[in-house]
């Protein structure tokens, strides 16, 4: 069985998008993109809302990138894509499929019939998938910056148990946590 695991990159204060909805203090340097790479490297499917797919799908078609930035590319082009949305009108993404609702007991079954781990991106998205308990790890990625507001990595209201399994300080003053989700 497939683990469904959550990444995010989130300011000090847990969030994703600042309220402007920017998120360009969160750029990440060589070293934290190449860890980064070394984590999404097992996922063969990526599920995200439409707000995250359209950010992601930048990386369908760049060139020109550093070393680090082309890694990434290709395993994102490697993975398959399930975008979640009632008004996206179609994917322009090689290897994407597009559903209208998040019906958790779909993605349950996906995690029973997967052999690689599944990603799961958008802070609403993995919000629906948290509170419905099908998350199994958590990476957060916090960023040395304080947005004040704008966009929670995690949803309001929600509780689980958790259990840190790794950590890591880079130079930039990013730190990257990894749970476990134990209920």
């Amino acid at each position: 069985m497939a683990h469904l695991v959550y990444s995010a990159i989130a300011s000090l204060d847990g969030y994703i998008a600042d309220a402007d909805g920017s998120f360009d203090w969160a750029a990440p340097d060589a070293e934290v993109h190449a860890y980064v790479n070394d984590l999404e490297r097992p996922n063969g499917t990526y599920l995200y809302g439409s707000r995250m797919y359209a950010t992601m799908a930048y990386w369908e078609t760049a060139d020109d990138l550093a070393p680090v930035s082309r890694d990434y590319a290709e395993i994102w082009r490697a993975a398959d894509k399930i975008v979640y949305s009632r008004t996206l009108p179609a994917v322009t993404t090689a290897r994407t499929s597009l559903e209208r609702d998040f019906i958790p007991a779909e993605v349950a079954d996906l995690k029973q019939s997967s052999e690689t781990a599944i990603s799961i991106g958008g802070a609403n998205l993995a919000g629906q998938a948290l509170l419905a308990g099908l998350v199994d790890e958590i990476h957060l990625f916090l960023v040395p910056h304080i947005v004040g507001g704008g966009t929670r990595a995690l949803p309001d209201g929600l509780t689980a148990g958790l259990e840190l399994t790794a950590e890591r300080r880079f130079t930039s003053g990013f730190v990257h946590l990894h749970y476990q989700v134990t209920n």
